[in-house]
């Protein structure tokens, strides 16, 4: 079943409800992926009727940012959820989502800052809009989102704790390809030649991981992380940083849960990963 508008939406979620099942929504961008259908089993687990979004969000995109020629594949999005049981998708327009005159947005402090939020500005504002939009036209029990985009999910955990939202956020583990790529839309952006020098960065990671959690200083992996991502073939590295698992503040050294963050650029691609960092 696909849903086009707001209230066709609730109707359909609001008769679940009325029949006691509690429901679990997987917000998406399309172009799905493993990654995306990981999210829906999971929502499985969680809920008895489980629906993903797929909407395009232009707010979180930069003026300089790939908007247009973000995939939008419609089709073959609907059929991969079809195929693993989704009970529903949620396909509004633009024109649904912020209709004329609409003129409010959402501010997560702290967590959105640095990161993402530096080299991105705007962005968490965007995401944070669209995803509270989200969950209050489908009032789901629960919400999943992939950890791969660490920082957003914890923006939103941020956002629904502070604004009393009432929906459980559930983090899911990174799907990777076999050589630990992390999966993720923008990897149809790579060359031949850049997908085999792009798995560099989960190894790069896991390296840095080792180290930091035997006492390493984290200044002095960063430093090496980024000499080793630049030198396989990595254009920029707009930040490899070890930050607190929960709040994301800096970490000079791992003295309580951690998470190692990175975002490069391999040719048109941003890529980013994050892998958790625990003392031994």
């Amino acid at each position: 079943m696909i849903w086009r508008s707001v209230a066709e939406l609730r109707q359909a979620v609001a008769a679940w409800h009325r029949d006691g099942l509690r429901v679990a929504l997987v917000p998406t961008m399309g172009a799905l992926h493993e990654g995306h259908l990981a999210l829906v089993r999971r929502g499985f687990a969680l809920a008895d009727r489980v629906i993903a979004s797929v909407f395009v969000n232009p707010t979180q995109f930069g003026p300089t940012e790939d908007f247009s020629a973000y995939p939008r594949r419609e089709a073959e999005d609907s059929a991969m959820l079809a195929e693993v049981g989704a009970h529903g998708l949620y396909m509004p327009t633009a024109d649904e989502m912020y209709p004329a005159g609409f003129s409010t947005t959402i501010t997560v402090g702290g967590v959105s800052e640095g990161l993402c939020g530096a080299a991105r500005p705007g962005h968490f504002a965007g995401v944070a809009t669209v995803v509270a939009k989200l969950l209050l036209q489908a009032r789901p029990d629960v919400a999943l989102f992939g950890q791969k985009d660490y920082q957003q999910l914890q923006v939103i955990r941020r956002m629904v704790r502070d604004l009393d939202l009432g929906v459980q956020i559930e983090g899911v583990p990174t799907v990777r390809e076999a050589d630990g790529l992390a999966m993720s839309s923008r990897n149809a952006y790579l060359t031949p030649s850049e997908r085999a020098i792009a798995p560099g960065l989960y190894r790069t990671l896991t390296a840095m991981a080792g180290r930091l959690s035997a006492g390493a200083a984290a200044d002095e992996q960063e430093a090496w992380g980024r000499e080793q991502l630049q030198s396989s073939g990595f254009s920029a590295v707009d930040y490899l940083e070890l930050r607190d698992a929960d709040s994301l503040q800096r970490l000079d050294r791992l003295d309580r849960p951690g998470r190692l963050l990175v975002a490069a650029r391999l040719g048109r691609a941003r890529l980013i990963d994050n892998v958790a960092v625990v003392t031994k």
